[in-house]
This record gives structure tokens, C-alpha cells and sequence, in this order.
């Protein structure tokens, strides 16, 4: 069998709430359950949980069933990449030692059967969104990660998802469905962003995620930009067979 290599992003696992968190938390593991036979290698490319944060000895309860396939799809040989998200960006080194996967804390550059990659989860790239891009920084800086550990688990915790979910709101209508339209080639941040990246080197593909709509854009000297999109409305993920790269979805409506 033909051995693939899958991405998806932007689970955002934990919202809004729990019940609907595990009905998606199923769909996801249907669809590594799907993907499992023909899969050589796995990347997650972010937000895959709406908010994580790694105490020395505490993480986030919960979201026992994905992390249980995924122990299981690495213990069989299956490589799992994990990126860091802005909603998930403090993640340590616990799926690393206790599922094998390497954890991506900003881009990764590839090559698979010719074909050149270029990963990143999509957060602070591109023009504009210069706030976010300060926090960024301030996010991700060690100092203020670890002056957030010595908040208690319970305060820190509640604090960050209220934080987690005012943001992640903002692309949605108040029942939960996207507001994101595609805004032409030369608004599209990302798409942007790699046609600046395409002027000193060539990638076949770029991949991301955090946009929260899923877009399949033709860029010159026959690069494509592949946005994931989400699994809060679109199911979507793509496959790289080899030969071509697809945009796909699971169990749609």
C-alpha cells in the first residue's frame, strides 16, 4: 500500500464547551482510524487543543482518546510532527516523552520525492497584525512562561481559556459558524507571505493552518498554498501522496 503523508490543524480541542469538544474529539479519532493503514507521517499543524499549558508535573485534563491513538499510531512507526499554535504554544516536552512526537515551535522546511515543503502554522507571518505579533513574543518568551507556572493550575487554567476563547470567537457567529471569506489573492495574508518567501526560494507546497478556512491557491513557478482550515465547521485536512497534494474532507456535511 501507498504510504501518505496527512496535515491538519485548528481542532481547538476544549471548545466551546465539553460535550461538543468530545463529539469532535471522536470525529478526529474516526479519521485517524481512516488515515491510520495508508500514513507514514502525521503533522499537526497547530491549535490543535484551544488552549495547553504545561505545568512541571500537571497538563490538561482530558482529550484522553486523541492522545491515546496518537501513543498507539506512534508506538507502530507512524512520525507524528506537533506545531506549535498560538492557541497551544506552550507545549513542553510531554508528547515527547510520553508519545514520541516531535514538537515544531515555528517553521519546518521539508523535502518528500522531489517535492519541497514549507510548514508553519501561520501565526505572526505576513503583514499587518502587529499587536499580535508583540504578544507573540511575549507569549513564547521563557521568562513570562515561567512566571505564569508559579500561578496555581486552577486560577492559570481559567484564566488563559476565558483569554483562548474571546479569540478564537472573533471568527465566529455566536451559534459557532465561520464568518472567514476568502479576501482575494492580494489579501490573504499567508498566500502574501509566501510569495515573498517564493522570490528568494522555491517550495512546491506551503502548508498552514490558523486562517480557520480551508483555500487551495495556485502561486507562480507552479507553487500552490494549501490552507487546513478547521474542525470546528470544515473537516478539512490535506494528503500528499507522493505524487500530488489534495484538500480534502472528513465526514462533511
Amino acid at each position: 500500500m501507498v504510504k501518505n503523508i496527512y496535515f491538519a490543524s485548528d481542532f481547538h480541542l476544549g471548545s466551546p464547551d465539553e460535550k461538543t469538544s468530545r463529539t469532535r474529539e471522536n470525529r478526529i479519532v474516526r479519521w485517524l482510524n481512516y488515515i491510520e493503514p495508508s500514513c507514514s507521517e502525521l503533522f499537526l499543524m497547530g491549535d490543535i487543543f484551544d488552549f495547553w499549558f504545561e505545568y512541571k508535573t500537571v497538563v490538561p485534563k482530558g482529550f484522553v482518546r486523541l492522545l491515546g491513538k496518537l501513543a498507539q499510531m506512534s508506538d507502530q512507526g507512524i512520525k507524528i510532527y506537533f506545531f506549535k499554535g498560538n492557541h497551544d504554544m506552550w507545549v513542553n516536552d510531554y508528547f515527547t516523552k510520553e508519545l514520541g512526537i516531535q514538537i515544531i515551535s515555528d517553521e519546518f522546511e521539508m523535502e518528500r520525492n522531489g517535492k519541497r515543503f514549507y510548514l508553519h502554522h501561520g501565526d505572526g507571518l505576513g503583514p499587518g497584525d502587529r499587536k499580535y505579533k508583540f504578544l507573540r513574543k511575549i507569549f513564547r518568551n521563557p521568562i513570562c512562561q515561567w512566571l505564569f507556572s508559579l500561578v496555581p493550575p486552577r486560577i492559570g487554567m481559567g484564566i488563559a481559556n476565558g483569554w483562548s476563547s474571546s479569540s478564537r470567537a472573533a471568527g465566529t457567529t455566536p451559534d459557532g459558524v465561520s464568518k472567514e471569506k476568502f479576501m482575494g489573492m492580494e489579501n490573504e495574508w499567508l498566500a502574501v507571505y509566501a510569495k515573498e518567501v517564493l522570490q528568494k526560494t522555491h517550495y512546491d507546497y506551503f502548508i498552514f493552518g490558523h486562517r480557520h478556512l480551508p483555500l487551495d491557491l495556485q502561486l507562480f513557478g507552479n507553487s500552490r498554498y494549501i490552507n487546513l482550515g478547521e474542525w470546528l465547521n470544515f473537516y478539512s485536512y490535506a494528503v500528499f501522496d507522493g505524487n500530488e497534494l489534495c484538500l480534502n474532507y472528513f465526514e462533511s456535511k
